[in-house]
């Protein structure tokens, strides 16, 4: 099974059938590229009875978070049984909680939620689900398995995996003995950036080889350039280097300008348009990244649709859709990032 035939059933049938090819959002224009499923060709796609959608995000100061928001609007207009409302979440955690009371008291069906923090808005989730509001948990995952109907996610372990068992192959096929291995991060106290961090330790460790440094950012292009620049200065030399996300990694890209080494080869983090561009041109330290897609959000919305409508997932024999669903991360180099340059954010 080829590469983009496995993307299509791990993502198209998170977003109701198969054969759905997804498309990118590149961009804050809701029409532009947005990954959204226009399979017609089951039950599932006929109107059916009206579906209020609550949506909360954090606001879309980053690529990914933008793509996500994009996305869902893009998705619902697909379906003429669905209104989406898009609540502001605020600048932090106490602002969403604030923002998510408000929508509950104005009754949507179901509420798609993208918490700045999943333990944080736990309770605001308990909530909805108390006052009879199913709730789809997109991405930072709420602890308390009674705060949503679906939780929705990226793979970020699985992330961290691809990510060191690619610079691991590579290393090993370059003769590497002892590499230098560095490491920049997300938020450190969001779990999804710890389970990429130890998905990268694990695959690292089957290899033989451990991190050598690692700094923390916070997903934005001058908190990755601050980073990288601490990490750079404390590793003089550098075999390799992961960065877990591809927008902090612009700001990562100017700093190993900057600081002009080139001795090393580095691995992105979720798929942006921009890294896949530059994997593919090939002129620069970045030779692959995995993917995070902000796809998810489209499904989110498809199902929180079926869920309302009391309906299943066309291709399951059961007749509710799933509790959970992991997207899978892949590993994206210059020798497919034509394939996936579509599918970038």
């Amino acid at each position: 099974m080829s590469s983009l035939s496995r993307r299509r059933i791990l993502f198209g049938g998170a977003a109701v059938g198969t054969g759905v090819l997804l498309t990118a959002c590149t961009s804050n224009d809701t029409t532009s590229n947005a990954q959204v499923n226009t399979n017609a060709s089951n039950d599932n796609s006929a109107a059916g009875a009206k579906v209020v959608i609550g949506f909360s995000a954090p606001a879309a100061d980053h690529g990914w978070i933008a793509a996500i928001t994009n996305n869902a609007k893009a998705q619902a207009a697909q379906f003429s049984d669905v209104e989406l409302k898009i609540t502001e979440a605020g600048a932090d955690a106490a602002a969403q909680r604030a923002a998510i009371s408000t929508m509950i008291a104005q009754k949507p069906s179901i509420i798609v939620m993208l918490p700045h923090d999943g333990k944080e808005l736990n309770a605001a989730a308990e909530e909805a689900m108390r006052a009879g509001i199913p709730v789809v948990n997109l991405d930072r995952a709420f602890p308390s398995q009674d705060a949503y109907r679906l939780q929705l996610k990226g793979d970020n372990y699985g992330m961290g995996l691809a990510a060191g068992t690619y610079i691991g192959e590579q290393l090993k096929a370059k003769g590497t003995a002892n590499p230098i291995i560095g490491e920049i991060a997300g938020i450190d106290s969001l779990e999804l950036t710890q389970e990429r961090s130890k998905g990268f330790v694990d695959a690292l460790q089957v290899h033989g080889f451990k991190v050598a440094n690692r700094r923390a950012a916070d997903f934005t292009v001058n908190g990755g350039q601050a980073a990288a620049a601490d990490l750079l200065q404390a590793l003089p030399r550098m075999d390799a280097l992961w960065n877990h996300d591809d927008d902090q990694g612009v700001g990562v890209l100017a700093a190993i300008d900057q600081a002009n080494r080139s001795e090393f080869f580095m691995v992105g983090g979720a798929g942006s348009k921009a890294a896949i561009d530059a994997i593919a041109k090939d002129d620069s330290v970045l030779k692959a990244t995995v993917t995070y897609s902000p796809s998810m959000a489209s499904s989110a919305v498809s199902l929180a649709r079926l869920i309302v409508q009391g309906k299943g997932m066309s291709d399951l024999v059961e007749l509710q859709v799933p509790k959970e669903i992991m997207l899978a991360s892949e590993t994206i180099t210059k020798e497919n990032a034509a394939q996936y340059s579509k599918l970038g954010f």
